[in-house]
């Protein structure tokens, strides 16, 4: 079942240009429909520089977009940019959410099976008048989900955060019974309709050291966290916890599993990322249409230079068309 996969193309002075066209280079598309969201000039400019040799077919709408090769949608305002590899800009924040938006629009009227996001500087687009934490917030906020999660994937670990883009100080007050039951359900609901795993085991992740060690060093996994695994439990769904977080990911405990619940942003990513090896994704669980992106950022300390790693980004591709070909399969 081919899929059309659309690229925003992310902060154009940052890396991402660079590792979208490596990945394109990369993988076989064989029926598949890859669209990149940008101008010509960007990726002209990166092809150049990089010296990559990729044809591409500049189209106007994806009714034009052939199957098997690049197609390069024009979708920003304006009609030049100044490509400034490492530099922060806002006229690159605003270009990076204009291709991010248009993604999301072709994807929820049909016209596109899944959306990969590149990274984006959130700096530059608050400095461009996009208020927003991060890709995730925003796509929820223009979808109208309200129960949605970041999840991180890769091929033996799945993550889920209950707390996303806010201070550690905010965190506490963020892990409450109700989004630890709302999460547990969206990530029970995905692996199951995404991941195509019939009866999925989760593990929630305890908030303090040694999961509060009875209370000892905080009260929440007895006050909320082990009251709402039992409400989970309730309704169904095999959950276990809370896990102290540094037992679990060192003993490889998460082996046992087939997602991990965790209770804020570091909790989850760091072991992530470490685990990984360059080959993790982010996944937002929840939404109604598919969305992946890389799980690093803009890397400005690297743009331009040519030695940007390329595998996560391509993980999130290849992904991208499994889970927008499962969702089709789910609904047929």
């Amino acid at each position: 079942m081919a899929q059309h996969i659309v690229i925003s193309s992310g902060d154009f002075n940052g890396i991402g240009p660079e590792i979208i066209l490596k990945t394109l280079r990369e993988v076989d598309l064989g029926n598949n429909t890859a669209t990149i969201l940008s101008s010509r000039q960007v990726v002209d400019y990166y092809r150049s520089k990089f010296n990559i040799t990729l044809p591409c077919h500049t189209i106007e709408s994806t009714d034009e977009a052939q199957s098997g090769t690049v197609n390069v949608l024009e979708c920003y305002d304006d009609e030049t940019v100044s490509i400034a590899p490492g530099t922060l800009s806002r006229q690159a924040g605003r270009c990076a959410m204009q291709a991010v938006e248009t993604g999301l629009t072709l994807c929820t009227t049909g016209e596109a099976d899944a959306l990969v996001t590149a990274p984006i500087s959130k700096e530059a687009v608050n400095r461009a008048g996009y208020y927003i934490p991060g890709h995730t917030e925003f796509l929820a906020e223009h979808t109208g989900t309200d129960d949605f999660l970041m999840m991180l994937v890769n091929d033996s670990l799945r993550v889920g955060l209950v707390s996303v883009h806010i201070p550690v100080a905010e965190v506490p007050g963020a892990v409450t019974e109700h989004a630890i039951i709302s999460h547990a359900r969206t990530m029970h609901q995905s692996l199951k309709e995404d991941f195509g795993i019939a009866r999925p085991r989760i593990a929630v992740l305890g908030l303090n050291p040694h999961a509060g060690d009875g209370g000892i060093i905080g009260k929440e996994e007895m006050e909320i966290i082990t009251p709402a695994l039992q409400k989970i439990r309730d309704t169904g769904i095999e959950a276990s916890g809370p896990h102290p977080a540094d037992g679990f990911f060192g003993n490889r405990t998460y082996k046992n599993c087939d997602g991990v619940l965790a209770m804020y942003h570091d909790q989850g990513l760091i072991p992530f990322k470490a685990l990984s090896f360059g080959a993790g994704v982010n996944f937002t669980a929840g939404l109604p249409i598919v969305r992946t992106s890389p799980d690093h950022g803009t890397a400005f300390d690297i743009a331009g230079k040519g030695n940007a790693d390329p595998s996560s980004f391509k993980h999130a591709f290849q992904l991208a068309v499994q889970l927008s070909a499962n969702r089709k399969k789910e609904s047929v």
